[in-house]
């Protein structure tokens, strides 16, 4: 499956962005995904994820509350809803694709099999 995200911007602190996967190739809905994130100089991390049928989702404990992954089978898509951002919120976000199911703990970078690139959400104080 091949993945794009978007939506990204320049925001200041408080405010939202919504991001956009769009997925093609292979059968979306087979697919567990996740949100990760990298900021400069930093590994990437785990940010949200979600089951294949959107029954499950994860959340890294920093966005808790403020973010919400979702998704949309029909259309190939899925979301990740951000409010309340904050400057630490700064990076490089991906979306990701997995043939088999993780959990919230298990979502990471190593075990996803598929990538987008990045689209920058950068938070300004």
């Amino acid at each position: 499956v091949q993945l794009q995200a978007c939506g990204g911007g320049l925001v200041q602190a408080g405010a939202s962005l919504r991001l956009s996967c769009k997925g093609s190739g292979r059968t979306f809905n087979i697919y567990t995904l996740g949100w990760f994130r990298q900021a400069p100089g930093k590994e990437r991390e785990f940010v949200a994820g979600i089951s294949w049928n959107g029954g499950s989702t994860y959340y890294a404990d920093s966005v808790t509350g403020r973010f919400t992954i979702s998704r949309d089978n029909a259309v190939n898509t899925a979301y990740l809803q951000m409010n309340s951002l904050k400057p630490e919120d700064t990076a490089n976000y991906y979306c990701a694709a997995a043939d088999r199911h993780y959990s919230g703990t298990e979502m990471r970078p190593s075990r996803m099999d598929y990538w987008g690139k990045g689209t920058q959400v950068t938070v300004s104080s």
